[in-house]
């Protein structure tokens, strides 16, 4: 059998939606829900409003993502 396919983006942070779940917006404008699944959760605190991650997509739900890493290295632009 193929790998699954997946597509890894880098994301912008907005809002804290819940324990694990933050409103999130790519660099083209396309907003979405970007979590920690399973043993990734963490505390809300770790991602700031700004922060910069890389989110894992399905190639068939564009509205919800994963979140791989933070990438404490880049600055917030506003």
């Amino acid at each position: 059998m193929n790998k699954k396919e997946n597509i890894i983006l880098d994301a912008r942070i907005g809002n804290v939606i819940g324990h694990a779940a933050f409103d999130a917006v790519l660099e083209n404008g396309h907003r979405f829900v970007a979590f920690f699944a399973g043993s990734d959760r963490r505390e809300p605190a770790d991602l700031l409003n700004g922060t910069e991650v890389q989110v894992d997509f399905s190639p068939y739900d564009m509205s919800k993502g994963r979140i791989l890493l933070q990438n404490p290295g880049l600055k917030d632009e506003s």
